[in-house]
């Protein structure tokens, strides 16, 4: 029997398809059992490294999708990766004495298990952030089923398969010339070419039996990992809000095309934003989770789930925005918290002298501190329930930090620990350039009219007739079709952290004049404001008028109109959309 070469081509092709079913394997185990799963572990490596100024642009112009992107794409170089060893192992084949079958494949188990182990090392050590807690025992033990899986089926593929054309021997020319002959004498044995077809068939039939397993595998497996916590109920529920706040509609908002700024002045849970590090939400176990509280202390604490929750807790409204929320976006959004306040935790620790900064620590490898002072604000809470319901593991469940005034990179979430020291803490995001004072800037968005992102918080309840097509930023405005001479209504948000919202005034030429818009009472000092106006539109020629908005903290400070990006203190200007007569 002669033994002949298979190519590297093939071989990388084989590696593919194997490494396909390794993947499919490993995620089988990420989703039942919270193991270890490579891409995952890879794109949070990227994200740890992206240096903060390219990470805003990226969330900017794709939003989560650049997360969902990276995580994908770290699936394809995973399954790359595998053809590469394909590569490999096929040439140290006919180099080791195992020819058999069972040889093979403990040889490619072992080769690539090695290599994996090694570049997972090599990504934990180079990322900050993790799926949750992973030890070496945990790396050793996950690597190997999807690597026996691929040492097992590399092999299969090529048994009994033999050499393509281009990679044909002398002693295979000899071959194909005595076989023609044969055919010319009458011989009806089949052609090398022949075998060669049907041996490629098979190879190819094997191959696709492999991905029909693997590829609906990673597809339905991928989307249960990165949306599953987003699959909500198609209607969204808005929270119950306290009697005074059910009444009719404040003076200046009966107009009914405002009722969106009303029933969703509270947003929903499920319409609330998200921006983590991860682009899989971590799943906690409330049984065996615990919030250890050390550093600077003289009574180190230690609490179980539900000895937090049985601590006298309050309720508050709470804004929380996003530091790469640009001008009129929808990274911003407002909720019932409820929880325990933080001072209360820290006086019983007993903080000692010199401390300065709150540091935590959170189950993804998130980090980020806060000034001592604003950890001993009445306002600022550890949060186990949003919107009169247990936290969402999307919202950080099981408890989360409710800091107001300070931008939602600093309100952690999935906190395990809790350190005190006596230095100023630079966090994951500051370590890469954002701002580490973080203090929110005052901003106003026009909702109505227009098709800014921010309506994105306040879906469900427009009229469809209601013309109302607008812009979506300051630098790249559509329009809103509204009959010159006629009132207009318009409405929006405004929202200066704890500064509060005295004022807020829009504009339909370009600044030059401005009228006073009304203003709903906030729920609390820590939420955003409500605020709506009617203008006319006067019956002139002119064709276009620009809508602008400005807001007036309490403390007399106007809005600044200097446009500035998010990156690194977050945005700043008006927010303006045109309307075309």
């Amino acid at each position: 029997m002669n033994t002949v070469r298979i190519s590297s081509k093939s071989f990388f092709v084989g590696g593919i398809v194997a490494g396909a079913i390794a993947v499919a394997v490993s995620l089988i185990f990420r989703l039942f059992s919270g193991g270890l799963f490579i891409p995952e572990l890879a794109s949070l490596t990227l994200f740890s490294l992206t240096p903060g100024e390219v990470e805003s642009q990226a969330v900017q112009t794709l939003g989560p999708l650049a997360k969902y992107s990276s995580f994908i794409g770290a699936t394809f170089a995973n399954i790359i990766v595998y053809g590469l060893i394909g590569i490999l192992v096929g040439r140290l084949y006919d180099r080791f004495p195992w020819k058999n079958y069972l040889g093979k494949a403990v040889l490619s188990s072992i080769i690539s298990y090695v290599i994996l182990l090694i570049l997972t090392s090599i990504l934990l050590t180079l990322t900050e952030a993790s799926a949750g807690p992973v030890s070496l025992t945990d790396v050793i033990v996950y690597l190997v089923p999807p690597n026996v899986a691929f040492g097992f089926l590399l092999p299969g593929l090529y048994q009994k398969i033999s050499l393509h054309r281009p990679m044909v021997s002398n002693l295979d020319h000899k071959m194909r010339a005595a076989a023609a002959a044969a055919d010319t004498s009458g011989d009806t044995k089949p052609s090398i070419e022949q075998k060669d077809l049907r041996i490629n068939r098979r190879m190819f039939l094997r191959s696709a039996a492999a991905s029909v397993v693997a590829l609906p595998i990673l597809y339905f497996g991928t989307n249960r990992l990165l949306f599953s916590a987003q699959q909500q109920a198609a209607q969204p529920v808005v929270p119950v809000l306290p009697a005074s706040q059910t009444s009719s509609a404040p003076a200046g908002f009966q107009n009914p095309v405002l009722s969106p700024l009303l029933q969703y002045e509270v947003t929903p849970t499920e319409l609330f934003y998200r921006i983590d590090i991860s682009p899989i939400v971590p799943t906690i176990n409330a049984q065996t989770w615990r919030l250890r509280v050390k550093g600077l202390v003289d009574n180190p604490i230690e609490l179980t789930y539900e000895e937090l929750k049985a601590m006298p807790s309050v309720e508050q409204f709470s804004t929380l925005s996003c530091v790469s929320n640009k001008v009129g976006g929808d990274l911003i959004s407002n909720a019932i918290w409820k929880g325990i306040p933080l001072k209360n935790l820290l006086s019983q620790a007993q903080i000692r002298q010199g401390a300065k900064y709150i540091v935590f620590r959170c189950y993804d490898g998130y980090d980020v501190g806060i000034p001592l002072e604003k950890g001993l604000e009445d306002s600022t809470i550890l949060a186990y329930e949003m919107n009169r319901a247990v936290l969402t593991p999307a919202h950080g469940f099981p408890v989360r930090a409710i800091v107001p005034n300070i931008y939602g990179m600093m309100n952690a979430k999935w906190i395990t620990e809790i350190e005190i020291v006596d230095y100023v803490y630079e966090g994951f995001w500051q370590r890469k350039g954002w701002s580490n004072i973080a203090v929110i800037n005052t901003l106003s968005s026009v909702v109505i009219p227009g098709n800014a992102t921010i309506r994105t918080r306040f879906r469900g309840f427009l009229p469809a007739n209601s013309n109302l097509a607008g812009s979506g930023n300051v630098t790249n405005s559509s329009s809103s079709s509204s009959p010159p001479g006629r009132i207009t209504t318009v409405g929006g948000i405004a929202f200066a952290g704890t500064r509060g919202i005295s004022k807020v005034q829009v504009s339909i030429d370009n600044g030059a004049t401005w009228k006073e818009a009304s203003i709903k009472e906030p729920l609390s000092p820590y939420s955003w404001v409500m605020w709506a106006a009617e203008i006319n539109l006067p019956d002139v020629q002119l064709k276009e008028y620009k809508l602008t908005v400005r807001a007036t903290d309490n403390a007399g400070k106007v809005q600044t109109s200097e446009v500035r990006e998010p990156f690194p203190d977050g945005s700043t200007g008006y927010h303006m959309i045109n309307i075309q007569a």
